[in-house]
């Protein structure tokens, strides 16, 4: 049996620039580790992006692994202490771009994979579903796998998203929901003229700022069951006027909805209109809409895989994890639909930024927790799932 070494891994992993949505190879790195343990193993390519399904075993339960080897651009380089892709080891700790987010992660699932098949623990079948596509649109990655694992049959029952969940110390949190998130594009219409005759023009800026005002100070909720209120925030206003003398045509903004799970998207899109509606009428501006949604909120309410995944990081750590639904979205949002899914990783407090890190008794503390997830699993699930 090959034996795996978490940080060496990671470091392999690291060095390979795989900025979204180049792979870089990657998945190649990974894809060798686990065909030598006995992994069967997929790419599925969709346009620009790779992806990866390995699978060891064929019968139930199957606890899938997910995770992403893309990582977002490293910014300026010549700020980095060491180049980003070196993957340097120095003061104890793993930097490099990925370190964090979430190269070390899916090589302590590796290096417990591997000891877990080593002490025949996989009573069913153990799964990895990465993607190359997280950090950019997610369009061609972890939605379109899902997608060919249900025309093959393939079920998963569980799923450990391994993002750094952990705000400041190994053992802080396990995300077990998020929120959901909307974009929304507001265009105001008015009619062009010279500021000397406002009479024979329409600002449309003033009608903008009055929607964007009664928008973000009408309060949406007061949160749910272990997530906050929901919460607007404006994120631009573009006029685009390069005359000071001439009232604008039109005047647009952009905003972002974090939602829990009182709303919809498709709710909160009607929430929208009817304020907007009402508005519209008050100032006589007409205005268009358009919103995308990137996620909807859930929460995994499958509390005896909860407290298996925390009751393995309590015993390794000492501390008692937090259950938690803040931060962004995350590829768990497509996964909740296929398998009752939680999120556990690395410490998280330098993910996207200048020389990113992480502890390298992180990372071994990390590798023991998911090798204790991996035996508790199938001594607690195996052969009771079809």
């Amino acid at each position: 049996m090959t034996k795996i070494d978490p940080i060496e891994l990671s470091r392999a992993l690291i060095k390979r620039p795989s900025v979204t949505p180049a792979d870089e190879g990657a998945l190649d790195v990974l894809e060798g580790v686990l065909k030598e343990l006995g992994f069967k193993t997929t790419r599925l390519k969709f346009a620009e992006v790779d992806n990866l399904y390995a699978q060891f075993g064929e019968t139930a339960p199957n606890l899938c692994f997910a995770g992403h080897t893309d990582v977002v651009p490293p910014g300026n380089e010549a700020a980095w202490a060491s180049p980003p892709f070196d993957a340097e080891i120095k003061d104890g700790k793993l930097w490099g771009r990925g370190a964090a987010d979430m190269k070390s992660a899916i090589a302590a699932f590796a290096a417990a994979a591997s000891r877990a098949i080593e002490a025949g623990a996989v009573k069913g079948s153990l799964s990895f579903l990465i993607t190359g596509d997280e950090e950019g649109p997610a369009i061609n990655g972890t939605k379109k796998v899902l997608a060919w694992l249900h025309e093959q049959k393939i079920r998963i029952n569980h799923c450990l998203v391994g993002e750094p969940s952990n705000p400041e110390i190994m053992g802080d949190m396990i995300k077990v929901g998020r929120r959901g998130s909307i974009n929304c594009w507001l265009k105001v219409k008015g009619k062009q003229g010279h500021v000397a005759y406002p009479h024979r023009a329409q600002n449309p800026i003033p009608a903008l700022l009055r929607k964007l005002l009664r928008l973000s100070e009408t309060p949406l909720d007061d949160g749910y069951e272990r997530f906050q209120p929901s919460n607007l925030e404006i994120t631009d206003i573009h006029i685009g006027n390069p005359a000071h003398n001439v009232i604008p045509e039109k005047a647009t903004a952009r905003f972002n909805i974090r939602f829990n799970p009182n709303w919809t998207g498709p709710s909160i899109d009607a929430w929208l209109r009817e304020q907007l509606d009402a508005l519209a009428t008050e100032t006589g501006a007409k205005y268009e809409l358009e919103t995308i949604v990137s996620g909807e909120a859930f929460l995994t309410t499958d509390m005896n895989f909860l407290s298996l995944i925390a009751d393995c990081v309590e015993k390794e750590t000492d501390k008692r994890p937090e259950y938690s639904t803040s931060g962004g979205t995350s590829d768990a949002r497509f996964i909740k639909d296929f398998a009752p899914v939680a999120e556990f990783g690395m410490v998280g407090a330098t993910m996207h930024q200048t020389d990113e890190h992480v502890g390298l008794s992180d990372i071994e503390t990390l590798t023991d927790i998911y090798e204790a997830i991996i035996a508790g699993y199938f001594q607690k699930f195996g052969g009771v799932q079809k």
